[in-house]
């Protein structure tokens, strides 16, 4: 009875240690599956981070090749973008975008040049006037040097404003008005009359937030965005300024964002990308 007895206590306290380690079992499990799933998200949203950087600079290079087109200069990038993802729980993914600023080794001179309404050509013109009275052979060797640079802006600028040099500067180039103009869009050159060199800047903004967009649309659909969530990305530019400068109020930041039923409706054929960009919603604050 006693071995009897003893069995028994035995056999239950297997029994309970076995009842006790399946759910135990299953916690592990799931606590695995757990942290796979949230290191896979951790990646994605690192992939997407290198997307929209190479967006960036993708936007930036269009402009270049743009601007190249036109006049004799050269765009210079001050910085790389830099972008930082972040996954907000009960909203959506969240993308903070810092968009570099340029320098242009001959455009900003042409613009300088333009002030007043008088045009680089009309500059140039009177320049060679007071040389040409000059006796200085140096003088006149250095300013044929110079002409020889800068003659092919003249050209361009007088295709600016074929009618007046005021008009050219109020137009404004952008993504939107003329991708069949962009080299790398259309595979074309781009057309004599593009109005970029008026407002590079603006030009600059446009095409990084086309290509932005275009980014959230094509690589959008690993980061599982639900119906109700937000795909959102924040631009602004990174101008430097002094650490003892007062702080720019009037800085912007360009909000882009996408519901997450937009984006599933693209990516299953129910929208095309026309009708995906209208859903887009861009905020400035």
């Amino acid at each position: 009875m006693f071995k009897l007895t003893r069995l028994g206590g035995v056999v239950s306290v297997m029994t309970a240690t076995v009842a006790a380690a399946v759910p135990l079992s299953a916690q592990t499990a799931g606590s695995a599956r757990a942290a796979a799933e949230q290191r896979q998200a951790r990646y994605q949203v690192g992939a997407m981070e290198r997307v929209l950087e190479a967006a960036v600079e993708h936007g930036a290079t269009v402009i270049r090749d743009r601007v190249q087109a036109l006049a004799p200069t050269e765009m210079i990038l001050l910085d790389a973008a830099r972008v930082r993802g972040f996954r907000l729980e009960g909203y959506g993914v969240f993308f903070d975008v810092t968009v570099p600023s340029f320098e242009w080794s001959t455009l900003w001179s042409l613009r300088t040049l333009d002030q007043n309404n008088l045009g680089l050509e009309s500059a140039l013109g009177k320049i060679k006037a007071y040389v040409e009275h000059s006796s200085d052979a140096d003088v006149q060797q250095a300013f044929k040097r110079i002409e020889l640079q800068v003659a092919p802006v003249a050209v361009a600028q007088s295709r600016l404003a074929p009618s007046t040099a005021g008009a050219a500067r109020n137009a404004v180039g952008s993504a939107a008005t003329v991708n069949d103009q962009a080299a790398g869009r259309s595979g074309g050159a781009p057309r004599p009359d593009d109005n970029i060199l008026s407002d590079p800047n603006e030009a600059y903004r446009s095409e990084v937030m086309q290509a932005l967009q275009d980014a959230m649309l094509d690589h959008g659909a690993p980061l599982r965005i639900g119906p109700d969530e937000w795909l959102t990305i924040a631009a602004r530019g990174d101008e430097e300024r002094t650490r003892l400068a007062p702080a720019d109020t009037n800085k912007q930041t360009i909000v882009v964002r996408l519901r997450g039923a937009d984006l599933s409706a693209f990516l299953s054929g129910q929208l095309t990308r026309e009708e995906a960009l209208k859903r887009i919603e861009l905020k400035v604050f």
